[in-house]
């Protein structure tokens, strides 16, 4: 069946009202992210497991979405955008439950993996604005809704924070705060997002999805737990083996399968290729601020001879809390940029603010007021950057392969940031200031600045990125739309607008 017989007149009434379902929806998506980060030393304690097991709350719902991100992206092309938005947060409220609930590692980590299914949240977001919203307007509406991403991890910390403080913290009540947002988003998307406009119909390509799922796992897996196993070990090794070998074996499935998930020709388009690297390092610099500062802030002054000796709640609140509404007020203005100036040059631009952002963190991260300045324009950073990728996508696919493109990017951000954790981790934990004995090692100061370093030259990449590899991003675009417009879809409108996103 395919995608002109499904289309339907473009309908404009309540935008407003759709795009703030929607931008609550990805707001829930990245605090699922960061909602456990304060409280996994909570969850060790009361649950009584080592730091190798514990980290397995965190390991399955970055696996779980790297997983279901890109299927139900494709799935929602293919069946309608709010079902399956709808059965997403199902999921995710069922999940929470179960994490709220459970005294077993087990079980919270499978309450942890249906959780991870909400990343696939943000890409079917995308899609719905496009379908429903002006074209105009179809830029702010995108930088917004990508804008409660960084806003929500930051909400997550501080409320896992304020939910735990006291003499006998539970760690439960965090999961309790992300059954009652996920059940908000839920009535929001009922009632205030319209009936999909558009869908592919087609086949589901199980065998693309099952190798691309392996591609995934075997990649993520030793990426989030080489620390714990050796980076030089078997399992770790065999690993990135069998993610090379599954990403041969992936490529040819696709090549061959009539409906492919991923249509290969545009997962190799240069906009697309080159936006989802820009992803992969905005990702890894966006996780490298993150934990950064978070474990920076929170050493002991005294004993280290450098931070701040701050609590939990501090650095959440604090530290972070700044860069996060940096990063939605700045999403804003980006998207006014990607309006005025085009989303490649945004997109370079937001990345020089964190080429700045990074280089005062490295070179005076003494003082709090430098901290949470450099962390302000870092989030200025991010901001623009998650205002432009998707401007960048939408301009570079058909309407129908929206959801599964952004499910692409939404994964190479996943990737980078799980690369973060691992390096600065390995970083941190690889140069130790002599304590006695008994007391537990601290990092030693350099390794804090070669850590904000390298997320610096991340975003000099970014820069790259933007002005070099995306240069010519609007020439592939004709063709791609020619094949579209000739299937009969009234398109000729919406290309005129996402042309002019790029």
């Amino acid at each position: 069946m395919s995608h002109a017989q499904h289309a339907v007149p473009r309908r404009h009434s309540g935008d407003t009202v759709v795009v703030l379902a929607l931008g609550l929806a990805a707001m829930v998506v990245s605090m699922m992210q960061t909602l456990v980060v304060p409280v996994l030393g909570i969850i060790q304690s009361d649950l009584e497991v080592t730091t190798a097991n514990v980290s397995w709350v965190t390991t399955a719902t970055l696996l779980s979405a790297a997983v279901f991100t890109p299927l139900l992206g494709r799935f929602g092309d293919q069946h309608g955008k709010k079902p399956t938005l709808v059965g997403v947060l199902l999921v995710m409220i069922a999940g929470s439950v179960l994490a709220a609930t459970t005294t077993s590692l087990t079980w919270l980590i499978v309450g942890r993996v249906m959780q991870g299914a909400a990343t696939a949240i943000f890409p079917l977001a995308l899609s719905v604005l496009r379908e429903e919203i002006k074209p105009e307007k179809l830029h702010g509406a995108m930088a917004l809704v990508s804008g409660t991403l960084a806003f929500g991890s930051g909400l997550a910390l501080v409320g896992a924070g304020l939910l735990t403080q006291g003499s006998d913290p539970d760690y439960h009540r965090v999961f309790w705060l992300a059954v009652a947002l996920a059940v908000m988003a839920l009535a929001g998307v009922l009632f205030a997002v319209p009936a999909s406009r558009t869908k592919t119909g087609g086949r589901t390509d199980w065998l693309g999805a099952f190798t691309l799922a392996m591609l995934l796992v075997l990649l993520l897996l030793p990426i989030s737990q080489g620390h714990e196993w050796g980076w030089t070990s078997g399992r770790t090794l065999g690993a990135f083996v069998g993610a090379i070998v599954m990403a041969v074996v992936w490529v040819i499935t696709e090549s061959r399968v009539k409906e492919p998930m991923v249509d290969m020709r545009m997962f190799a388009h240069r906009p697309v290729l080159f936006t989802n690297l820009a992803g992969l390092l905005l990702g890894f610099a966006m996780f490298t601020q993150f934990i950064g500062v978070s474990y920076l802030v929170q050493m002991p002054e005294d004993v280290a001879g450098y931070g701040f000796g701050a609590s939990v709640l501090a650095a959440s609140v604090v530290y972070l809390l700044p860069t996060t509404l940096v990063s939605l007020v700045g999403a804003q203005f980006g998207g006014v940029l990607v309006r005025r100036l085009g989303a490649r040059v945004t997109l370079a631009a937001g990345a020089c603010f964190g080429v700045l952002g990074f280089t005062w963190l490295s070179a005076a991260h003494d003082a709090t007021a430098s901290v949470i300045g450099a962390g302000m324009v870092i989030g200025l950073a991010i901001s623009f950057g998650y205002a432009s990728m998707p401007a960048l996508i939408v301009a570079s696919v058909p309407a129908h392969q929206t959801g599964i493109a952004n499910g692409i990017n939404s994964i190479s951000r996943s990737v980078g940031s799980a690369v973060a954790s691992a390096v600065i981790t390995s970083l941190l934990a690889s140069k130790t200031i002599p304590l006695p004995d008994g007391m537990p090692a601290l990092p030693q100061e350099s390794q804090f600045t070669l850590s904000f370093t390298i997320a610096g030259a991340a975003f000099v990449l970014v820069v790259a990125v933007a002005l070099v590899g995306l240069k010519a991003a609007h020439a592939p675009r004709t063709p791609v739309l020619r094949k579209v417009t000739q299937s009969g879809t009234p398109q000729s409108a919406e290309v005129e607008a996402d042309a002019e996103l790029v």
